[in-house]
């Protein structure tokens, strides 16, 4: 998979994906992440990529030009992508749904939001997605760009050491992740259940299914809302 990244600020992604899982499945060649300063598209020898906003108002918003020689250059250069993503608090809400989606896709391009967003024209003829990371607004879209790389990339066949550990995280199947427990059996009085103990896969993967369903129940039992 390769995922390139419009942004103002690319230093900022830089340490998300230089280390741990993201960085293993980089050196296996099975996620490729670009890195692509805005600014190298500016319309000015100043690298200007923002402007006032029409009718007026606090904060600049990024223009449609730089934007748009950007992604028509990295089509030319690359293919046509699968989604482009704009990442953007008014966006689709993200969700493990949506990462097992991406992750089936080869060529995704994502812009990273600043200021006070991006022309809406490219919103209209460019981007494909738009993707929230939660009710809230940050400084830029990069953190929460981070956030979908990471959260599709460790999707990716053969990024995980153990490929089934991904079927078992949160909010696969729409439940919550089961209580995990390693060594020693016995800390300060509390114990391991004695179902993991014992050796019995089956009884175990009820165990967990059922602590599973009563976890989802306690804590996001809207997660359950038209399963039942």
């Amino acid at each position: 998979m390769r995922i390139d990244i419009i942004s103002v600020v690319p230093q900022l992604l830089e340490s998300p994906f230089s280390h741990s899982i993201l960085k293993r499945a980089e050196a296996k060649n099975l996620l490729h992440v670009n890195l692509i300063n805005l600014r190298d598209y500016s319309i000015n020898k100043h690298g200007q990529v923002d402007d006032y906003q029409f009718g007026g108002g606090a904060g600049m918003v990024m223009m449609c030009e730089p934007l748009a020689n950007a992604i028509d250059d990295l089509t030319q250069k690359n293919g046509k992508y699968d989604e482009i993503i704009y990442m953007t608090p008014d966006g689709l809400c993200f969700n493990q749904k949506a990462a097992n989606r991406l992750s089936l896709k080869e060529n995704l391009l994502i812009i990273c939001g600043h200021y006070k967003g991006i022309d809406e024209r490219i919103r209209q003829q460019y981007v494909t997605m738009e993707i929230s990371i939660g009710d809230y607004v940050l400084s830029g879209g990069e953190l929460a760009a981070a956030v979908v790389v990471d959260a599709v990339g460790r999707l990716i066949p053969g990024v995980l050491n153990d490929e089934t550990s991904a079927l078992f995280d949160s909010f696969q199947d729409n439940l919550l992740a089961p209580p995990v427990y390693t060594r020693p059996a016995d800390f300060r009085g509390g114990k391991v259940p004695d179902v993991l103990l014992q050796g019995n896969p089956k009884n175990v993967d009820e165990w967990r299914h059922e602590q599973s369903l009563q976890r989802t129940k306690q804590r996001r039992p809207d997660l359950l809302e038209g399963e039942l």
